[in-house]
């Protein structure tokens, strides 16, 4: 049953089952802020509260540190200069300093959400980078079971030390553990490249072993000749067979170096019919033939 004060929800800053916490003590503050390593960057409060019913807090006055709440089940609301933001898996909201706010977990679907206190020399312009069009908003990522790994990491520092050493490392990583999501899209590009180029350039990499001419790659993508070619270029700086070639010479330096294939077994492993033409073109790409990259390269 839901706890009401005169008809009003109550919310309940803690004490939820499976709640973990850790406040930095204010004397391991005042080191941080003189550690030339990290005081650019650090974190202040760490929390993971699990399916947190009645979980709710209000700021009238806002908080001198940012505060990144991302929630992985349930879902919860953020307030925030009078918009109201809906979080929900696999979202992730950052609430700016100073600004007066409050968020809530919902009642009949309450979150569990991760969340850090960060701030430091560079925080404001790492905040920026969060922002679109310079306002916060909820952002969607994928889940990656390697940011909760580094989350654990973090905390897990934290339990057991708040030696010198142990707070760079815990505080790199914070670092890390933030950018992850505010550069989610820019760290994987091929997952949000949705135009025709960059999705030519995928489906070239997937087949890299086939000999792919200028009409399969561009009725692959639903355009003419012309158009995909010229829309290529623009794009790379380069015709789509020059950039195909470029993506095998690469793939056969990997050959070179770390398997024991040789010229002949290469050239059939990516579809170049003639072993002359693919040497001939690996001296124009690399600079040297095949045999001399292999002997120069070669452990």
């Amino acid at each position: 049953m839901d706890n009401k004060v005169n008809g009003q929800k109550l919310w309940v800053k803690e004490g939820f089952i499976g709640q973990r916490m850790i406040v930095l003590p204010p004397n391991i503050k005042r080191k941080i802020i003189i550690n030339p390593l990290i005081k650019n960057f650090y974190l202040t409060a760490i929390g993971h509260y699990p399916n947190a019913a009645n979980h709710g807090r209000e700021r009238k006055t806002g908080s001198n540190e940012f505060i990144m709440i991302y929630c992985v089940e349930g879902s919860g609301k953020i307030h925030l200069n009078n918009t109201t933001h809906n979080l929900i898996p696999n979202t992730y909201y950052i609430i700016p300093k100073y600004a007066p706010h409050s968020y809530n977990s919902d009642s009949d679907n309450p979150w569990s959400i991760y969340w850090v206190h960060f701030t430091g020399d560079i925080s404001d312009k790492v905040y920026d980078r969060y922002l679109q069009d310079g306002v916060p908003m909820i952002q969607q990522i994928p889940y990656d079971e390697n940011r909760i790994k580094l989350f654990e990491q973090i905390y897990s520092i934290l339990e057991h030390s708040f030696n010198e050493k142990e707070m760079e490392v815990m505080n790199f990583s914070l670092l890390h553990f933030i950018s992850s999501l505010i550069y989610y899209k820019e760290a994987n590009p091929a997952i949000y490249s949705t135009d025709s180029i960059s999705n030519s350039i995928l489906f070239m990499k997937k087949n890299i072993h086939k000999n792919l001419t200028i009409d399969e790659l561009s009725k692959q993508q639903n355009l003419s000749v012309s158009h995909y070619s010229r829309s290529f270029k623009n794009k790379t700086g380069s015709s789509p067979i020059n950039y195909f070639n470029q993506l095998k010479i690469q793939k056969s330096c990997q050959y070179l170096y770390f398997s024991d294939r040789n010229i002949k077994e290469i050239c059939t492993e990516l579809g170049f019919e003639d072993q002359f033409y693919f040497s001939r073109l690996f001296r124009l790409i690399m600079g040297v033939s095949p045999s001399k990259y292999k002997k120069s390269h070669k452990k």
